[in-house]
């Protein structure tokens, strides 16, 4: 059975802390200190394959971003397909036809970084978003980093980059080069990703000399939630697609070309579960969401998550769902009638499997935005709207 990790006890957002956190391994972006050595990962449970920093930081990571925000964001739109009547096919692009349409769209990402303990250099993977030179990649890439530069296939030379917003609970960041004229990756139409498509893995695998690695599978599952030391992701495609240290950031591709997701974790075997090709990306669906906040962060306006006010259980007897273990007074969800033992079965039509998945969908949600909620009570089904307050922080 695997075993996954716990949100901090900080990071419920909604009142009584969760279970201490059981520290995921990182897996890397292929991050070693100045001696230039890749980390050799034993066991993993769920962990990023983003930067760690030297032999310190490599158990533990911090995804605050310390330097400043840039205001300069283009606010071009997301690049996205035509949806047409050829949709349910893949047409006869091939592998290596995407690989080669994607070469100008994809970056290697370098930092250098220093979380205050050690000194170190991490590598992942970027997707260009505008030809302006909006980048997009994981938030854990450039944690921490006190120097961001980028490199296109084909160039000797890096440029610098400037990271004009990050959020670690969504794991994306928004960068930022001086450029024009980029060739901007198409991005899939959100709600056209579907279990079985073939897909393609493209990033700077192990920080390989040379081009990206690309690599192949299908889309595997769809909406899966998982626990990261900064918080529940979730709406994550999984994929059986070969994700290695140095992908983080890059793009999860079909086969007409078009970006269906950001590649951002792994599951790995311990001494008590087996993993095998077990990937996770960021979809789309997400991404739209998540890079008008991080484009209005740039702009100077804060980032405010959703509070619910509720302190959350798993479930135990093979349920979906998760259990209401304490309501904060004078909380939204005591205002909505939510009661201790409550089960949360749906947040806004979307099902919760578990606690992350709901500390997610309310983390996501807006400080004066109503959601419903659909409940499990003493055997029955009932529906509530929450109007949910800004999370304070504390």
């Amino acid at each position: 059975m695997t075993s996954w990790m716990t949100p901090s006890p900080e990071g419920n957002d909604y009142g009584s802390p969760l279970p201490p956190p059981q520290p995921p391994v990182l897996a890397g972006s292929d991050a070693r200190p100045r001696r230039r050595w890749l980390a050799v990962v034993v066991t993993l449970l769920v962990g990023f394959i983003g930067g760690v920093v030297g032999n310190e930081v490599s158990s533990t990571w911090d995804f605050s971003f310390g330097s400043g925000s840039s205001t300069q964001t283009s606010r071009s739109p997301l690049v996205t397909s035509e949806v047409g009547a050829d949709d349910d096919s893949i047409g006869d692009t091939v592998v290596a036809q995407v690989a080669n349409a994607m070469s100008d769209s994809v970056v290697t990402i370098s930092s250098l970084v220093d979380d205050g303990f050690s000194e170190g250099e991490s590598t992942g993977t970027g997707v260009v978003l505008t030809a302006d030179g909006e980048i997009l990649t994981n938030a854990h890439v450039v944690a921490d980093a006190t120097e961001v530069k980028v490199r296109f296939a084909g160039e000797t030379e890096p440029r610098l980059a400037q990271v004009l917003s990050s959020d670690p609970g969504n794991d994306l960041a928004l960068l930022k080069i001086a450029a024009t004229d980029l060739k901007p990756a198409t991005f899939a139409q959100p709600g056209t990703i579907r279990v079985g498509d073939g897909v393609i893995a493209i990033g700077y695998a192990l920080d390989l000399d040379g081009g990206p690695t690309v690599t192949t599978g299908i889309v595997s599952a769809l909406k899966r939630t998982i626990i990261t030391e900064s918080g529940a992701l979730n709406g994550l495609i999984q994929t059986d697609a070969a994700i290695s240290s140095g992908n983080s950031g890059g793009p999860l591709v079909n086969f007409r070309g078009e970006v269906i997701g950001i590649n951002t974790a792994v599951a790995r075997s311990d001494g008590n579960s087996a993993a095998n090709n077990v990937g996770f990306s960021i979809s789309v669906d997400e991404i739209v969401a998540v890079l008008e906040q991080l484009r209005n962060q740039a702009s100077g306006q804060p980032r405010e998550e959703g509070f619910l006010g509720v302190g959350l259980a798993e479930r135990t007897d093979g349920g979906a769902g998760a259990i209401i273990s304490s309501v904060q007074p004078n909380s939204p969800a005591s205002f909505a009638g939510i009661r201790e033992d409550d089960i949360v079965l749906s947040v806004d039509g979307e099902p919760i499997d578990g606690q992350a998945g709901l500390v997610a969908a309310i983390r996501d949600a807006s400080p004066g935005q109503t959601v419903e909620i659909e409940l499990l009570r003493d055997g029955n089904r009932l529906t509530v709207k929450a109007k949910l307050v800004a999370r304070t922080g504390d």
